[in-house]
């Protein structure tokens, strides 16, 4: 082909840039970014321990805590929503939002320290409640037959 008329068409063909989306898509394994709920949370840190990024802080003091999460440094591994027992953590798998600067979107809570949920009680014994314990309905070998 003529190298003059392949640049007059591509100076006369007309833009073949396509728009970016507003929202780019996102892949099907994307798992998303941890949403906190301070409700749910007991305060265990298992977390933060999980959370392989160092994206999760936690902070213990004297009848509170403050639990972090930086989204800049997290990886969306999901380990600290799988290791969280109280269900406090989860993903959310819509578009992730788009900042400029790192810490733009961390979210940090202080919350008070809630007291732990009372065991339940064991079943009483016979001997705790006064009464004879049950004979062994298996003969001991030593026993004359």
């Amino acid at each position: 082909m003529n190298i003059l008329a392949m640049m007059w068409k591509n100076l006369w063909g007309g833009s073949r840039t396509l728009v970016y989306p507003a929202h780019p898509r996102v892949s099907e394994h994307y798992r998303g970014l941890v949403r906190f709920d301070p409700t749910l949370c007991t305060g265990c840190a298992v977390c933060k321990f999980r959370c392989t990024s160092r994206a999760i802080e936690f902070q213990a003091g004297k009848g509170e805590y403050t639990w972090s999460y930086d989204p800049a440094r997290c990886t969306f591994c999901g380990r600290c929503v799988e290791g969280c027992k109280a269900h406090a953590l989860s993903q959310e798998s819509a578009c992730p939002p788009i900042y400029l600067n790192a810490g733009e979107l961390k979210e940090s809570h202080t919350l008070v320290r809630k007291p732990p949920a009372p065991r339940p009680a064991a079943a009483a014994s016979p001997a705790v409640a006064g009464q004879a314990p049950k004979p062994n309905p298996v003969p001991n070998s030593g026993d004359a037959q």
